[in-house]
């Protein structure tokens, strides 16, 4: 209780601007260990009680969740079960709000199905669960209540058909033969995901999906009779990636598929009253497990006839999964758009569409939402200014980095416009030096998003404002092929890997120098990571303008990454066809900065995650020895454990001050 009185006084103060005292301090690397952020809000049946996770990176591993709870009434929120919180994930409430369920694992047990209390009381295992590190694409809903609060169903890996790969010999037998990105061990488990149930009177655990394929994302039929899903049922799944949407009848296990389209579907759900079902999917028939892009829109499924509707043809961008309002009038969703993310309402009829919530100071994130009966909206939300918190319309909820930012000075952001070579209009985001521009000049570090189908916008970014703390710029350019400026402009890369959209980063810092004369234009640094690094190191075979670079998570040789990546789907998707046919394998190779690194001068210091399966390691080993031979001053940093992107947080800690340390050297 005395943590929720604190939490309510943190939010009382932020909100009525209370703090009298001026920040004096700029973010620090070591803020990282204590800045926490929102995610997942749930709410119970009554529509005034709900959950939360807090995501945590206050200890040596990797970040974790603990869950809280809250009620919307009294604006009152702390951990569930009081202390510092239970850690889980996938947290639902039972359909009388008397109980939460959730992913994780009791004091010394393994890990499960728990069901406890909304008081935190009478914590139980009610089913084992078993993960797998194989790389399943966009797994959504892992645990759902039946109706009735009487059973619960889950997805969970069970041992497949293939030869054991720990054996001796190894023999390998799939297409994808390679784990998870940040999973343990060399190679795929091979399990496959199944849905079961436990009958939480009798804790009897029945699997109703079984043989090769796998099943996820499941929603239950208000009736209780059905659950929906998603499987791939192409002849060999792992070579064409193809979700389609099935109803399974829980009391006879016979399974109908309800789309049998070429494309892809996402994240299923249900309609209130039965009849419809809403998901996220996409047109082309050939698509990617790992990026795709096309946009994913809003579709519904008429359950009887199968018939479709395709909800969100009339938004432009990048929709993601589906919610339905409790009365089933509208579906909620959030859309990407220019940098931020806002969360939508439309009808399902298509239209009526409308924007509901935008971050605070309208840019930023809307990452999370849950729609009350009573029409109320909970939203995570991120800003300029903090990682996501909990708000309920303009109010907030939660400002758990309030006692930490509430002292600090954050550096402002700053959104321009420029053309590019041929004219395309490109957004840039600039993060200015906390102590402001002075009278001398800046160096200015390029931060290249990677995907390449993703964004990067306004909201808090602990690393650019440890930069710009430092006196440092930060420049984030969505170049095309970036989401949220319309499907032609994200479709524009296809067929051009480092082609126009490198020169978009080119041009941007043009346009940067142009519009901020504090920048110095002979300090200038470029990192990116995965696609941006990719771009990193494409871009010092082009330019010597870069003092210093620090691609991460990089590719140098885009034949080798197609082969040797976990995903082989990816390139296909760009170009059409698998890189083997219609010379796409030549135009690889044209565009591999490997083949162009006697051209480069630039320092260069690659960091990667030793357990990357997406970019595999080998793909720096190869360019670091060609450096080498250059004579290119260049340095590799491998951090163990890690895989596809960086997440223990005494990493995180060590990337940001070498690679301060790095440009620092050779600004000097």
């Amino acid at each position: 209780m005395r943590k929720a009185i604190l939490l309510g006084l943190i939010v009382w103060v932020a909100v009525t601007g209370s703090l009298t005292a001026q920040p004096t301090d700029s973010i620090r690397i070591s803020d990282l260990y204590r800045l926490r952020s929102i995610a997942d809000p749930q709410l119970s049946s009554d529509g005034i009680h709900f959950s939360v996770m807090v995501s945590c990176a206050d200890r040596p591993g990797f970040p974790y969740n603990r869950i809280y709870v809250g009620d919307r009434k009294t604006g009152m929120v702390a951990p569930l079960g009081g202390g510092d919180g239970i850690e889980g994930n996938s947290v639902r409430w039972s359909p009388d709000g008397s109980r939460l369920a959730y992913l994780g694992s009791l004091p010394g047990g393994t890990p499960g199905v728990i069901v406890i209390g909304k008081d935190g009381s009478g914590a139980q295992k009610v089913a084992d669960y078993q993960t797998s590190n194989h790389p399943w694409p966009m797994v959504g809903n892992r645990l759902a209540w039946s109706p009735d609060g009487q059973r619960l169903a889950f997805v969970s890996a069970t041992p497949g058909p293939e030869p054991d790969m720990n054996g001796d010999p190894i023999v390998i037998t799939r297409y994808w033969f390679r784990p998870a990105t940040s999973a343990g061990g060399r190679f795929s488990d091979n399990r496959r995901l199944h849905i079961f149930i436990v009958d939480l009177a009798s804790r009897q655990v029945s699997q109703l999906t079984k043989g090769d394929a796998t099943e996820h994302s499941i929603s239950w039929s208000p009736d209780g009779r059905q659950l929906v899903f998603l499987s791939n049922h192409e002849p060999d799944p792992d070579f064409v990636f193809n979700y389609d949407i099935f109803l399974l009848d829980i009391a006879s296990g016979s399974v109908r598929a309800l789309t049998q389209t070429k494309s892809n579907e996402f994240a299923p759900v249900w309609s209130p009253d039965g009849k419809t079902i809403a998901y996220s999917g996409l047109k082309r028939d050939i698509t990617s497990s790992e990026t795709n892009l096309e946009d994913t829109h809003v579709w519904t499924v008429d359950v009887a006839s199968g018939s479709r509707r395709e909800v969100g043809a009339g938004i432009d961008n990048r929709q993601n999964a589906p919610v339905w309002s409790p009365d089933g009038q509208w579906l909620y969703f959030t859309v990407n758009s220019r940098g931020s993310t806002f969360l939508h309402r439309i009808h399902p009829n298509g239209t009526g569409d409308e924007v509901v919530a935008r971050p605070p100071g309208g840019r930023g994130d809307v990452s999370g939402f849950a729609v009350a009966r009573d029409g109320g909206v909970l939203t995570c939300m991120s800003s300029a200014v903090d990682l996501p918190q909990l708000y309920e319309g303009g109010k907030a909820l939660t400002n758990l980095n309030a006692e930490l930012l509430g002292k600090k000075r954050v550096a402002a952001v700053e959104a321009f416009s420029f053309r590019s070579v041929d004219g395309l209009e490109v957004e840039a985001f600039l993060t200015l030096p906390t102590a402001g521009w002075g009278n001398g000049k800046h160096p200015m570090i390029v931060m290249i998003h990677g995907g390449p189908h993703s964004q990067q916008g306004p909201a808090f970014n602990h690393r650019a404002q440890a930069y710009a703390a430092h006196g440092y710029a930060a420049l984030m350019v969505n170049y095309r092929g970036s989401i949220g400026y319309g499907q032609k402009f994200a479709a524009a890369i296809a067929y051009d890997q480092n082609g126009k959209e490198a020169k978009d980063v080119l041009a941007a810092i043009d346009a940067a120098l142009a519009k901020y004369p504090g920048i110095d234009a002979h300090k200038l640094g470029v990192e990116g990571q995965s696609y941006g690094g990719q771009l990193t190191n494409w871009l010092v075979t082009q330019t010597d303008r870069f003092s210093v670079a620090i691609p991460s998570a990089s590719i140098s040789n885009l034949v080798s990454h197609n082969y040797m990546s976990v995903y082989h789907d990816y390139l296909q998707q760009e170009y059409d066809v698998k890189p083997h046919l219609n010379g796409v394998v030549d135009s690889l190779w044209f565009r591999s900065a490997i083949r162009l690194l006697y051209k480069v001068h630039t320092p260069v210091m690659f960091i990667h995650g030793d357990n990357d399966q997406l970019v595999n390691p080998a793909e720096i080993e190869q360019f670091y020895i060609g450096l080498k031979d250059v004579g290119v001053e260049t340095r590799m940093v491998r951090y163990p454990r890690e895989g596809h992107g960086i997440r223990e947080s005494r990493h995180l800690e060590d990337i940001i001050g070498r690679s301060i340390a790095w440009y620092d050297g050779h600004f000097k």
